[in-house]
């Protein structure tokens, strides 16, 4: 079993590269960068995917690497058809925001730019909450739009909530409450654990 150890660590290095390079030539895509989507690239991570579940995988922490990697393939594979089938129906999907008039707000006003908290969150487990990740998402999207600053790719916002929920859960945090909210005309996305029944208002 030890020498199964070497082959099983380098398996998953190439499984976690070519994962990222799906992420980026997808986002590449939905962003009208490639002209039709990474078929062979997502052929070759779900092979990978299937011959390292055939594998006998003793090492604990190499089990649970896999296991992130796999669930983070399936997730993303259900959001790209999703936004596959959108895209091909002609309507928004989670990677394009709903087109929006120029007319249609005025340029916000200094008296505007005041402190104001547009969404609140919880989770416990984002790859589980998908919906309440995309309404968190649409938000953050929509408050940048409106305050001038680029929006974030959804699978590097989608990273960043599950690391902080991670981190927050290993120093005994249950559940994790997300804010956006606008200070000075800027959005800012802050996370805070909750404990007890203290609830983020």
């Amino acid at each position: 079993m030890a020498d199964e150890s070497p082959d099983i660590e380098r398996e998953l290095q190439v499984l976690e590269a070519e994962l990222k390079r799906l992420e980026a030539e997808y986002n590449m895509y939905f962003g009208g960068r490639l002209p039709r989507p990474p078929w062979e690239t997502r052929k070759r991570v779900e092979g990978l995917v299937k011959r390292v579940d055939r594998m006998h995988i003793p090492n604990y922490g190499h089990k649970f690497k896999f296991n992130t990697l796999q669930t983070r393939f399936t997730t993303f594979v259900e959001l790209w058809d999703r936004g596959q089938r959108s895209r091909d129906e002609g309507r928004p999907g989670p990677f394009v925001p709903p087109p929006r008039p120029v007319e249609e707000r005025p340029a916000p006003k200094p008296a505007e730019k005041e402190n104001r908290v547009v969404h609140v969150a919880t989770f416990k487990d984002p790859l589980k909450e998908m919906e309440k990740l995309h309404a968190l998402y649409d938000n953050l999207t929509e408050a940048r739009r409106q305050a001038g600053q680029d929006s974030i790719p959804f699978h590097k916002f989608a990273d960043l909530v599950k690391t902080q929920v991670e981190q927050m859960k290993q120093k005994g945090t249950g559940e994790v409450a997300f804010r956006v909210a606008v200070k000075d005309g800027k959005v800012a996305l802050t996370a805070r654990g909750m404990k007890g029944e203290q609830k983020e208002k």
